[in-house]
């Protein structure tokens, strides 16, 4: 069963999006269930990375909420709902830091779904 989460996920990956992780958020955060985090090593591939996102989550069905940071491709947030993505430049991606701020959210395993 393809879900929101699986198919931006798979957007992800598709554009190359590096060192990809997948927080679980149910019961830690109201903003969403799952937030996806990655990074890329140029703005053009973050933004790249975000239209994919955008356009995956389009034709799954889902309304995007709102993208912020495509113009300057240096930390790219797309609000799906109940998943938000994070597309990193790589230099911003150590500095935010998202894993440790969310150290208490559970890593979900995303190979089967790839």
């Amino acid at each position: 069963m393809t879900t929101l989460l699986s198919t931006v996920y798979n957007a992800v990956d598709e554009k190359h999006g590096a060192d990809i992780v997948v927080l679980n958020m149910e019961g830690i955060s109201v903003m969403a269930d799952q937030f996806i985090i990655c990074h890329a090593n140029s703005e053009r591939q973050v933004q790249a990375i975000a239209r994919e996102v955008v356009d995956q989550a389009g034709q799954f069905g889902v309304h995007v909420k709102r993208v912020e940071g495509l113009d300057s491709g240096r930390w790219v947030l797309a609000d799906l709902g109940d998943v938000v993505v994070h597309i990193f430049h790589k230099d911003e991606r150590d500095h935010y830091n998202l894993e440790k701020l969310w150290g208490d959210a559970p890593i979900l395993e995303m190979a089967d779904e790839a």
